[in-house]
């Protein structure tokens, strides 16, 4: 009974023999349908493809495409070769932007004095100026500081009028003394109020850290200033401003330059001398050359290169001096150097003899003391004999530059 009932219900679930082959034949298209949606290829554009077949691979292309390539091989290659370089060097520009931003928000977080002065200049970092020219000065310089405010540096409302109209910063430029809030601190913040033409660093003076104050100098004022150019010069030195930025505009379209009268002095190994470099091994033989770089007394650099300065200032090397280590800090970069002697004439008759001679200098000082030799009893006679005209600031051709830039 068991066996039988099970017969009986096994009999019941079987599939007549027509329906079965229905089924079988339905299975049949349907595997050959799936099977040529898989084989199908779609048109691959000139992009390889590979297929095994038995373990090997093949590579297979469109030949219409490979031919096309062919007959436009050179002028693809070329053409490809400049857009490639065009987009590298967008990219390039990009990443030292983003690079620039980030370390420029580090450090005005970092540091409060910086941090207050964006609060104080907020407006005025959205505009564009031509040059940030910083006077490196010190602590017992107050007298040179007063004789270069009595001649070549404009003051109260012609030095806002000189910001305004033609984008020239200019600021003193000093760090701290040792004991922060002593009296010389003080009596830099008494003149400040009087004037307000001091930058202030957040850098300990001294002579021995000139190479710092240089770096600290050049990564703060790009921070604060979107100029073209950024120029240090000593409190020591005569500078005719209309024509410093007539020689600074010829080079304004150069992203990356260095100006200045270009020198390649001895190193000198001898202890107790002036000028000593402690690292004189590293240039090789005692009795070598330095590098060519500017002399100290005034050199101007690019916004590209004080944004180099200001991103990589924690790795800078400093040598011993300042004009060395800037120098030392664009070896190995894509850095235009011009040397220009009407950034280094001499005091009179020097410069007097190329004013009536219609070359006027864009500074003037005298070698043998590294400066105007008493600066303070003489740069108003340099002044009178080698100054430009008056309105000579007010007329260059440089104002037209920064208002086409701007």
């Amino acid at each position: 009974m068991f066996v039988k009932s099970r017969g009986e219900h096994a009999s019941k679930h079987v599939l007549p023999k027509n329906l079965a082959l229905l089924l079988c034949f339905a299975s049949f298209c349907a595997g050959m349908f799936f099977s040529n949606r898989t084989w199908m290829v779609p048109d691959a554009k000139g992009i390889p493809w590979t297929s095994r077949t038995g373990g090997k691979q093949f590579v297979d292309y469109d030949p219409n495409i490979v031919l096309k390539n062919e007959g436009n091989n050179s002028g693809d290659i070329s053409g490809s070769q400049h857009s490639i370089l065009t987009m590298d060097k967008a990219i390039s520009d990009l990443e030292i932007k983003l690079m620039a931003s980030r370390a420029e928000r580090e450090t005005i977080q970092k540091d409060p004095m910086i941090s207050e002065g964006v609060k104080n200049i907020e407006s005025t970092l959205k505009r564009k100026y031509f040059m940030v020219i910083g006077i490196n000065t010190a602590f017992s310089s107050h007298k040179r500081r007063d004789s270069v405010r009595a001649t070549w540096m404009p003051q109260a409302e012609k030095r806002k009028k000189l910001e305004e109209e033609t984008g020239i910063i200019i600021r003193f430029v000093i760090g701290h003394s040792s004991t922060s809030g002593g009296i010389l601190d003080k009596a830099i913040e008494a003149e400040e109020k009087v004037h307000g033409d001091f930058l202030r660093l957040q850098h300990v003076e001294g002579y021995l850290e000139l190479s710092a104050k240089t770096k600290t100098y050049f990564a703060t004022a790009v921070s604060l200033w979107d100029a073209e150019f950024y120029v240090k010069v000593d409190d020591d030195i005569h500078v005719n401003l209309a024509t410093l930025g007539v020689t600074l505009a010829r080079h304004s379209k150069k992203p990356r330059v260095y100006i200045g009268c270009m020198k390649s002095g001895p190193v000198l190994a001898r202890k107790g001398v002036k000028y000593h470099e402690p690292e004189y091994w590293k240039f090789g033989e005692v009795g070598n050359k330095y590098f060519r770089h500017a002399t100290g007394q005034l050199y101007a650099i690019s916004k590209d290169l004080a944004t180099y300065i200001f991103i990589n200032q924690n790795v800078l090397h400093k040598y011993a001096n300042e004009d060395v280590s800037l120098g030392a800090w664009f070896i190995g970069l894509d850095v235009e150097h011009v040397d220009d002697r009407r950034l280094c004439c001499g005091t009179p008759p020097d410069c007097e003899w190329k004013a009536q001679a219609g070359n006027i200098c864009a500074a003037s000082f005298d070698w043998r003391c590294s400066g105007i030799c008493r600066s303070v009893e003489r740069i108003m006679e340099v002044h009178e004999r080698c100054g430009e005209d008056k309105n000579a600031l007010w007329s260059a051709n440089f104002v037209q530059t920064i208002r086409t830039s701007s």
